[in-house]
């Protein structure tokens, strides 16, 4: 079963159990600007929403995967210029949390230059497979902007404080490669491989125990604002509320029977 939806700057496609959503404003590099914002918050609280959605993938039309905010549609504003950003932030951000609150894994399939608020949704994925073209690079101080997003949550947390702060002032743009080393991506593929990798892993992920992938995502950014001592109380009742689970106890059921598990995300 598909299904596709089209936004005013984005597509939406429901395939099997796995959610696309694609950045399309190609002739713009994909800048996000309000529309992109609230459409992204709508599709997202979509997919958090739909239990038939277990994997979602985040890409983009065209050469570029996000150049970051559209500075045009900023300059228009003029004197009421904060209270759009405010606007903009606001839709953009509630997108990111639900990506980071959803059970689904969120990849992120990164076909071209990341700049910007595109570098900060690539960061905000689960796991991010990028294509060998693909560029990433803060921007926004060039701009004399400062990063939004959740690229100083997440940004730090990936390359450390030295890192990002380097990324942050001095707008150094990464290759793939380089970009895999410093923990940005998880795995580079050829160009022309970049959508059949993806497709293959959110396939992998949502035929997988998407309830413990879900509390697993939270365990492991939760974890890095609290105490040992919080963080394993944390573990302890979340595994224990896992195993109350249908995937649990199939996993655990095809682990003894020496067979691969069936999960329904339940």
């Amino acid at each position: 079963m598909s299904s596709t939806t089209s936004y005013a700057t984005l597509l939406f496609e429901a395939r099997g159990n796995v959610g696309y959503v694609t950045l399309n404003r190609p002739d713009a590099a994909n800048a996000l600007n309000w529309q992109m914002a609230r459409d992204l918050m709508d599709v997202m609280l979509r997919c958090d929403d739909d239990p038939a959605i277990r994997a979602v993938v985040l890409t983009a039309t065209g050469k570029m995967f996000c150049a970051g905010g559209d500075l045009k549609s900023f300059a228009a504003e003029r004197e009421a210029l904060g209270g759009h950003v405010k606007e903009v932030t606001t839709f953009l951000h509630a997108a990111i949390s639900a990506m980071a609150r959803m059970d689904a894994p969120v990849i992120g399939s990164i076909n071209g230059v990341a700049a910007g608020a595109g570098m900060s949704l690539a960061c905000a994925c689960d796991i991010v497979i990028a294509a060998e073209s693909a560029r990433f690079t803060m921007a926004y101080t060039r701009a004399g902007l400062t990063p939004d997003g959740s690229s100083t949550y997440y940004l730090p947390r990936r390359v450390g404080l030295g890192r990002a702060m380097e990324l942050t002032l001095t707008n150094r743009v990464l290759s793939a490669e380089e970009a895999v080393a410093w923990g940005i991506v998880n795995r580079v593929v050829p160009d022309t491989e970049l959508a059949a990798q993806t497709e293959a892993l959110a396939s992998e992920l949502a035929a997988g125990p998407t309830g413990a992938f879900g509390a697993a995502k939270r365990l492991l950014w939760n974890g890095w604002n609290t105490s040992l001592e919080t963080q394993m109380a944390a573990e302890s009742w979340t595994i224990a509320a896992q195993a109350h689970a249908a995937d649990a106890r199939e996993g655990i059921t095809a682990f003894l029977e020496k067979r691969a598990p069936k999960f329904t995300g339940k």
